[in-house]
């Protein structure tokens, strides 16, 4: 009876073992190939050659130097906050401020995997703190890195869940909590399918604060096993008292409303242009000053460049934030038909420059975008069809008036005239800081259950 149970047992525990070891020997041999994609990025973002050793867990003596300098006696605790990329970075800043009120002499390993996540992510730095880039994820590197820093506990935002990361955390003692987390219906039959893979990673995870009741079920069906709700740390952020100035230096300056194409993605631009075109030679078009004016920002700024051709090419005038003097727009500017947005940390300026905003990534299936910063900034938003990522978001901003879905980028652009009016924007600006007022605290919780599942480690030379 013994020997059967355990030789189930361990036919259940092998076809696990055999896909991460699977994994892990692609991921070594794809190794050249990831190293290569890399510096080849860094050709149009530089940010992407910096330190690149250490994505292998390799450091420099001045890093290893720094990094002793700031343990401090009595240790300090040590947190490692993963956030991917520039959303996740913008997330994960209401969630460390947190983290910091409830243990002030708390340090910080900050990791990215894209270079607009680290520049975002330069800001939530304070004296004594780190910021690296995320290993790749094979055994190695991921020992090298949790070796060096030896973390109380881990974090990681959002999505980020990685197999041999969760497998060699848990060995070495490293907590693991995935805060702010969500899962669409999408992800998670992707993940079902690597359910030999997936499943043990997000097993391991010591705990799941999910952002809905939805998120949390998916979570659970993923294998997650201490999941837990807490709301969405997003309706913490604090938009910059400056850039919201700024916006509304840039509105004043426009004259003319402003309808903003917010974090567009690849594919979504020459619908929009179309619809915006087709929509200027109707009798619907407003004239002369309550004309709008059309503000394109890319989600991601590799393709901007990309995004001022399409725009060129309609005939419409084009002004590039990137070329004002002062930052302020000039005479140039304010004829220009269309402004394109190609500038990084900036989301709050546009959004408060605008009367409403169409939101990107949602015109296309690909999940939408952060409409919550939309609502801290007073900015109404007028969303398409697929916000699988943000839904409950989605859900709870239609209903409370300050988001509107339709069907198509076309109906969106015809819709996105009507809210041209001053009335309408100082409106919607109220709702919108009712809405947030009413979902903030997620932080504050998120943080005091990250601090109870912290380990201390003993510190020394590594």
């Amino acid at each position: 009876m013994w020997a059967r149970r355990h030789t189930e047992l361990s036919a259940a525990a092998f076809k696990p073992w055999l896909a991460r070891q699977a994994y892990s020997l692609l991921l070594r041999l794809g190794t050249p190939a990831y190293l290569w994609r890399i510096w080849s990025r860094g050709q149009v973002e530089p940010g992407y050659r910096e330190a690149w050793p250490q994505r292998l867990g390799l450091y420099d003596a001045a890093y290893r130097q720094a990094w002793q300098a700031g343990l401090g006696a009595p240790a300090r605790p040590v947190v490692w906050v993963h956030a991917v990329s520039l959303g996740e970075a913008r997330a994960a800043a209401p969630l460390i401020q947190a983290l910091r009120q409830q243990r002030p002499n708390m340090r910080l390993v900050l990791t990215h995997s894209t270079a607009t996540g680290r520049d975002a992510g330069r800001s939530l730095l304070q004296p004594g703190d780190v910021q690296t880039w995320f290993p790749f994820d094979t055994p190695g590197a991921v020992k090298r890195f949790l070796a060096m820093h030896r973390p109380d506990v881990g974090v990681l935002m959002e999505t980020e869940v990685w197999p041999n990361v969760q497998h060699v955390a848990r060995r070495m003692g490293v907590p693991m909590v995935l805060a702010n987390a969500r899962l669409s219906d999408k992800s998670l039959k992707q993940g079902m399918r690597l359910a030999a893979l997936m499943r043990p990673a997000a097993h391991s995870l010591t705990a799941a604060l999910a952002q809905t009741p939805d998120d949390a079920r998916r979570l659970q069906a993923m294998g997650a096993q201490d999941v837990r709700v807490c709301g969405n740390v997003k309706f913490d952020m604090s938009p910059a008292p400056e850039l919201l100035a700024q916006g509304q230096t840039w509105s004043r300056a426009s004259a003319r409303p402003i309808v903003l194409a917010a974090s567009t993605r690849e594919g979504e631009e020459p619908g929009l242009l179309d619809a915006w075109m087709a929509l200027r030679s109707s009798p619907a078009w407003p004239q002369g000053g309550e004309a709008p004016r059309l503000l394109v920002v890319p989600r991601h700024p590799q393709r901007f460049d990309e995004v001022a051709g399409l725009i060129t090419r309609t005939g419409m005038s084009l002004s590039r934030r990137s070329t004002w003097p002062d930052g302020q727009p000039d005479a140039t500017a304010k004829a220009a038909e269309v402004w394109l947005g190609d500038s990084m940390g900036e989301m709050p300026a546009y959004y408060a420059a605008a009367h409403v905003a169409l939101l990107g990534g949602s015109y296309a299936p690909l999940g939408g975008q952060n409409l919550i910063e939309a609502a801290a900034c007073g900015c109404p938003v007028i969303m398409g069809p697929h916000t699988f990522n943000f839904a409950e978001a989605a859900e709870l901003s239609e209903a409370a008036g300050v988001a509107f879905r339709m069907p198509d980028i076309a109906s969106a652009v015809v819709k996105s005239v009507s809210f041209c009016n001053d009335d309408m924007r100082f409106s919607m600006a109220k709702k919108a800081g009712d809405f947030g007022h009413h979902h903030k605290g997620a932080a504050q919780r998120m943080a005091a259950l990250i601090w109870g599942f912290s380990t201390p480690h003993v510190r020394g030379n590594v």
